[in-house]
């Protein structure tokens, strides 16, 4: 890109986006607006990213004037040596204008307002019998180990276990700053390639896990009829206190409509059951929804967390090489143990940087 020739459009979304931070500021000063929670945070969160734009636009506007002042220097100076300096002065601000415009553009791209929200996270074995659930249970693991590194929480939802250390799947909500956000790339089938703890000839063998990332669904998002739903309880299984595998704590809500299936069974109460799997089921039917409005997610869904086989890869674990290869961008890394143990900055980044190159270049 030639900084000689900024997009006109990029100014005046920059110009947009100033408006609108002054807008949000006086919102915020507004006495009605302060003794409304929900808006103030929402309008709270806005801020904090247009402060980012902001900033940003305001360290371009000066390099565009720095720049426009050294050419006039150029141009207008009978000094050889000035005219030098200031040519040297024109390259090197010419030089920073490009990234810089490239990060403001980005920054002005519309956000998805679902990215604020905490995240369900589904993990289910796949392809690969009893090492599939012992793999499924190293996701969950790297997951939760993420959260924590970022300071978010973790609130477990449902758990149905294999063999020792084994998930056939397993169900957490996932709250903090952003989380839906960074973890949405996450969904689709995770391979695995290893000599598995209950490999007796030290055979490599490949398995696989599927992962599905849901923005949690609010009450205002998805309308559902009572009527519509079939509650059963039960007796929960599994590890747990006397109390959780004596009584009839567990619940299973099956949305008839669609057949939806949410259990849950992690609380000693049916009453806190009922609410975590009315949670889980409102995001399913909310990302059911946004598939059903955009036919290109609903494609790439299908593709990513179908059927669990080990065809349908986004991501592979290669032990015997410690690499960890995202085939979506390409992206390998050689500290899997890391990455087993929550360190997945890398492959975020990475993967909303190439979202974010993809919308920039259908904007232009």
């Amino acid at each position: 890109m030639s900084s000689e020739a900024i997009d006109p459009k990029l100014l005046e979304r920059l110009d947009e986006a100033e408006q609108r931070f002054a807008d949000v500021d006086e919102q915020l000063a507004d006495p009605a607006v302060l003794s409304q929670p929900d808006r103030l945070r929402e309008l709270g969160r806005e801020r904090t990213h247009l402060d980012e734009v902001v900033t940003v636009g305001n360290e371009f506007r000066r390099l565009l004037e720095e720049r426009a002042g050294a050419r006039e220097i150029v141009e207008a100076t009978d000094d050889d040596e000035m005219r030098e300096l200031a040519q040297a002065e024109f390259a090197s601000l010419d030089a920073r204008i490009p990234p810089m415009a490239e990060k403001l553009r980005g920054l002005l791209l519309p956000r998805d307002p679902l990215d604020d929200r905490p995240a369900v996270v589904e993990i289910r074995a796949g392809t690969g019998g009893d090492e599939a659930g012992l793999f499924a249970a190293d996701l969950a693991r790297m997951y939760q180990r993420y959260a924590e590194r970022e300071g978010w929480r973790v609130e477990m939802v449902s758990v149905s276990e294999g063999i020792p250390g084994a998930f056939k799947e397993v169900i957490f909500t996932v709250r903090g700053s952003g989380v839906y956000g960074r973890l949405r790339f996450e969904s689709g089938v995770h391979r695995v390639q290893r000599v598995p703890a209950t490999e007796s000839q030290g055979r490599i063998h490949t398995s696989a896990a599927t992962v599905a990332v849901l923005p949690e669904a609010e009450d205002v998002d998805v309308d559902i009829d009572p009527n519509d739903l079939r509650i059963d309880v039960f007796r929960s299984s599994g590890p747990g206190g006397q109390s959780v595998n004596t009584t009839d704590s567990a619940v299973r809500i099956t949305h008839e409509p669609t057949g939806l299936v949410v259990t849950c069974q992690d609380e000693k109460s049916q009453h806190k059951n009922r609410g975590k799997a009315l949670k889980v089921l409102r995001s399913r039917l909310l990302d059911r929804e946004l598939a059903q409005r955009d036919a290109a997610r609903a494609a790439e869904r299908k593709s990513q967390i179908g059927s669990g086989d080990r065809s349908a890869k986004i991501r592979t674990y290669n032990f015997p090489q410690s690499r960890v290869t995202d085939h979506r961008i390409g992206l390998s890394s050689y500290s899997l143990d890391a990455v087993i143990d929550g360190d997945l900055d890398e492959f975020v980044r990475a993967l909303r940087l190439a979202e974010e190159a993809e919308r920039l270049e259908a904007d232009t």
